[in-house]
C-alpha cells in the first residue's frame, strides 16, 4: 500500500525523470525498440506508432530476430530495461517484468491467449515453447494492461506475431524460402529450419498465400565459464513446425489460418538433481532424474476486415483451439520413480471492432473467451498409493473459464494533446472434482471471480519528436488452477500442497516517461510505480512431509509495492555508427508469512531485478551489407532476496546473486541478395556468471554461427 515515505521516493524518481528528460537530447535506441517508425498494436489493441503510444513498449523486430539468433522466445527480450529473464534449465525461460514473472505476465501470440489456469507462479517453462524462428516479431508492453487483456496482465504483455507468407508476383503463382542453420559451441548445439512459400495473385489482383515450415534443434550439455566448465545433464532436443495461410476475400478483408506445434523431450530441471553445480555456495539437489517432455499445439482461424463504412470501420474476429501437454520423469534419491502428467484443451473466441467517432475519438472495443478442459495425473513405481489416482501437478478433471468485455476510448485534444481511456469487466470460474488434499484425501474445488479495471493514459507533444505521458492502469489476476489445487514440488523441495478459498489479486500501476526522437537520437525514459495488493504468495506452514520436505500453501497476503526506473536511448554520433544502451533501477516490498506461517512481515520483491546496464556500439557499412556490434552488459549484486530467495538453496547463493559483467561482439554480412551470414562471440572473458534465480549457470565463451540462405 502506499505510505508516505513510498510518495516521497515517488516524487524524488519523477524529479530524476524530469531532470533526465531533458538530457536525451543525444541518443538513439538499441535495436529492436521503440522508435524508428515502427507499427505496433499491443498498446491499444489497434495500429499505432509506438513513439505515440502513452505507455512502455518495445518492438524486437525480424532483422533484430534474425542478427540475435536467440535459443528462445525469452532470450529475445533480455536486453529490454525492466526485464530480468531467468533460466531454471537452457530449455526453461521466465522473463520477470517490472518484477513479476510466470502467471502475473500474459503472453499472447497473434491475439490469442497462450497463458492457461496451469500455468505456475513464480519461474516456469511455458513461454520458452514459442517457436522463435516462427516469429516476425515481438512486442512488450510494460506495467499492468488488464484493461485491454484481462487477467495476468499485471508486470506486463508480451505479444508475438508469427511470419505470413510473403512470395508474390505480379499474376499469377510465385514460389520461394529458406534455409536457415545455427550452431554455438559452449551450447553444443544445432539447429535447422526450412520455410516454403507459395503466393498466387488472381487477375483481379487479390492473393493467396501459404507459408509452411518447420525446424529441428539438439543442444548438448552447456559449458559455462572458466571456472565451471561443463555442465552435465543440461541436454535436451526441440522439433517445431508451422503453416500458415492468408487468403484475401477483397482489398481489405482477409481470412487467416494457422496451426504450429513445438516439442521439447526430455529438458531436464538440473538445479534440483545430483548432477547440479555449486555456485558461490548454492547446494546441489537430491533427485537422480527429473526431467520434462513439453508439447503445445496452436490452430486458429480469423478474419480481419478493414476499410468499412457504417459505425464499425474495422472487425477481427477469431476462433482457436489449443493443447498443451506436460510429462515430468523424476527418479528420486531412494531411486522411486514417479511420473505426473497433465492435459489442457483451449478453446477460445474472440470479436474486436473499431468505430471512429470523430471528435469524440476512435473506439475499441470487443469480447474475448476462453474455456479450460484439464486432465492430469501421477502413477509411481513399484508401491502405488491410494492417493496416486487423484491427481497429478494440478486437480484432475477440472474446468477454468475466462469472460471479458472491454471498451477503450482514444482522443485527440487540438494538435498536441491525446488522452486513451478504458474499462473491462473479466470474469472468471473454476471447477476442479478431483484434488488431493494435504491428508491425501479427494476433494472438489469449485469458485469464481469477477472485477471491473480501468486506465487512463494522457500524451503531451512538446515540440515535434519529443512528447511526456503518464497515466494510472489497474491489473487483475483469477486465481487459477494452479493456485487452487497444486499438489507439486515447490522451490528447492518444498511440498506444495491445494490452497482453496483463494480471492482475486488486485494491482495499480502508475507510469511518468518521456519519449525522444529528433534526427539521430532516440531515447525513452519511465519511472513506474505498482501497487500490489491481495498478491497470492507461497509460504510454508511449519509442516512436513513423509519425506521430510516442507509443506508450503498459498494466501492472499501480499500488500506492497514495486517501483523503478528505465532509460533507453541511442545516438548516431557519426555516419553510420551508433551508440546504444540501457539502465533498470528496481525496488520493491510486499508482505507474507514467516517461516512457521503464523507472523507476517515484510520483505523484498522475490526475485527483484538488480541494477543492470548495458552500452553498445554498431557500425554498418555504406552499402548496408555489413554490420558489427559490441555490447558490455553490467549486473550488480543480486542482493534484496525475499524468505523465498533464501530458502530457494538450490538456485540463490546464500547473500544472493553476485554480479556480473559479460562481453559480446557481433557482426552480420549479407553475402549476396540470398545469403546472410551472422557471427557472434558471446562472454568474450569467459566469466562464470549466473543470471538471478537460474538453476544453472550461463554459457561461457561462446561462439555462434549462423547462415541463412532465400530461394
Amino acid at each position: 500500500m502506499l505510505t508516505p515515505q513510498h510518495l516521497t521516493t515517488g516524487v524524488l524518481s519523477s524529479a530524476v525523470l524530469a531532470a533526465l528528460a531533458t538530457s536525451l537530447a543525444a541518443q538513439t535506441p538499441p535495436p529492436g525498440v521503440q522508435g524508428d517508425g515502427r507499427i505496433v498494436v499491443t498498446a491499444s489493441r489497434t495500429a499505432q506508432d509506438p513513439f505515440d503510444a502513452p505507455r512502455s513498449i518495445d518492438v524486437i523486430d525480424g532483422e533484430a530476430m534474425r542478427s540475435g539468433q536467440y535459443r528462445t522466445l525469452p532470450q529475445a527480450l533480455r536486453t529490454l530495461p525492466g526485464t530480468l529473464v531467468q533460466e531454471t534449465a537452457p530449455g526453461q525461460g521466465s522473463p520477470f517484468l517490472r518484477g513479476f514473472t510466470g502467471y502475473n505476465n500474459l503472453l499472447l501470440l497473434d491475439g490469442i491467449r497462450i497463458n492457461n489456469s496451469t500455468f505456475r507462479s513464480g519461474p516456469n517453462q511455458y513461454w520458452s515453447t514459442i517457436d522463435p524462428l516462427s516469429l516476425d516479431r515481438i512486442e512488450v508492453l510494460r506495467g499492468p494492461a488488464s484493461t485491454l487483456y484481462g487477467s495476468d496482465a499485471v508486470g506486463g504483455t508480451v505479444q508475438a506475431f508469427t511470419k505470413s507468407p510473403d512470395r508474390y508476383a505480379p499474376t499469377g503463382v510465385r514460389y520461394g524460402g529458406e534455409l536457415r542453420t545455427r550452431w554455438a559451441d559452449a551450447e553444443d548445439s544445432i539447429t535447422g529450419r526450412g520455410e516454403i512459400h507459395v503466393g498466387l495473385v488472381r487477375d483481379d489482383g487479390l492473393r493467396t498465400g501459404v507459408l509452411v515450415g518447420g525446424d529441428a534443434r539438439a543442444f548438448g550439455d552447456i559449458e559455462g565459464g572458466r571456472a565451471t566448465g561443463v555442465q552435465p545433464n543440461t541436454e535436451h532436443d526441440e522439433t517445431a513446425f508451422d503453416v500458415k495461410l492468408e487468403h484475401w476475400l477483397g482489398k481489405d478483408e482477409k481470412l487467416v489460418f494457422l496451426h504450429q506445434q513445438m516439442a521439447q523431450n526430455n529438458v531436464p530441471r538440473t538445479h534440483s538433481t545430483i548432477f547440479g553445480e555449486r555456485y558461490a555456495g548454492t547446494t546441489v539437489g537430491t533427485d537422480l532424474q527429473r526431467d520434462l517432455d513439453q508439447n503445445r499445439r496452436l490452430t486458429y482461424l480469423q478474419w480481419h476486415k478493414t476499410g468499412m463504412a457504417g459505425a464499425v470501420q474495422a472487425m477481427r474476429l477469431s476462433v482457436s483451439w489449443q493443447t498443451q501437454r506436460e510429462l515430468e520423469d523424476r527418479i528420486t534419491s531412494t531411486n522411486s520413480q514417479r511420473w505426473q502428467a497433465f492435459e489442457v484443451g483451449t478453446a477460445g473466441v474472440f470479436a474486436q471492432f473499431e468505430s471512429d467517432l470523430g471528435e469524440a475519438g476512435r473506439l475499441t472495443y470487443g469480447i474475448d473467451a476462453y474455456h479450460d478442459n484439464v486432465n492430469s495425473w501421477f502413477r509411481r513405481s513399484g508401491t502405488p498409493q491410494a492417493s496416486d489416482p487423484i491427481q497429478g501437478q494440478v486437480g484432475n478433471d477440472a474446468s477454468y473459464d475466462l469472460l471479458g468485455v472491454f471498451v477503450q476510448d482514444e482522443v485527440r485534444f487540438g494538435d498536441r494533446y491525446a488522452a486513451q481511456a478504458g474499462v473491462r469487466y473479466t470474469w472468471a470460474a473454476a471447477d476442479a472434482d478431483s484434488v488431493r488434499d494435504p491428508s491425501n484425501n479427494k476433494i472438489a474445488v469449485a469458485d469464481d471471480w469477477d472485477a471491473v479495471t480501468a486506465n487512463v493514459h494522457l500524451r503531451a507533444d512538446l515540440v515535434a519528436g519529443w512528447n511526456v505521458y503518464g497515466g494510472v492502469s489497474q491489473g487483475f489476476r483469477a486465481p487459477s488452477l494452479s493456485d487452487l489445487t497444486s499438489f507439486d514440488v515447490a522451490r528447492s523441495g518444498e511440498q506444495e500442497v491445494p490452497a482453496p478459498g483463494l480471492q482475486e489479486e488486485n494491482y495499480l500501476g502508475y507510469e511518468v516517461g518521456t519519449k525522444l526522437r529528433r534526427g539521430d537520437v532516440t531515447g525513452q525514459l519511465a519511472w513506474f510505480y505498482t501497487d500490489i495488493e491481495d498478491q497470492i504468495l507461497r509460504f510454508p506452514t511449519g509442516a512436513t512431509n513423509g519425506s521430510g520436505q516442507p509443506i508450503v500453501t498459498k494466501a492472499n497476503v501480499g500488500e506492497g509495492y514495486v517501483e523503478g526506473i528505465e532509460l533507453q536511448y541511442g545516438w548516431e554520433f557519426c555516419e553510420r555508427t551508433s551508440l546504444f544502451g540501457a539502465q533498470t533501477w528496481q525496488y520493491g516490498r510486499v508482505s507474507n508469512f514467516n517461516n512457521n506461517g503464523s507472523t507476517r512481515g515484510e520483505e523484498f520483491v522475490s526475485r527483484l531485478m538488480p541494477f543492470t546496464s548495458l552500452a553498445g556500439l554498431r557500425w554498418q557499412d555504406s552499402a548496408g551489407r555489413f554490420r558489427a556490434e559490441t555490447l558490455v552488459v553490467r549486473a550488480e549484486d543480486a542482493d534484496k532476496t525475499s524468505a523465498g530467495d533464501n530458502r530457494d538453496t538450490q538456485r540463490i547463493p546464500p547473500g544472493g546473486t553476485p554480479g556480473y559483467t559479460i562481453w559480446n561482439l557481433q557482426c552480420g554480412w549479407q553475402i549476396d541478395d540470398r545469403t546472410t551470414f551472422e557471427l557472434a562471440c558471446e562472454n568474450i572473458t569467459d566469466v562464470d556468471y549466473r543470471v538471478h534465480g537460474s538453476g544453472s549457470n550461463g554459457t561461457g565463451r561462446n561462439f555462434v554461427l549462423g547462415m541463412s540462405v532465400v530461394f
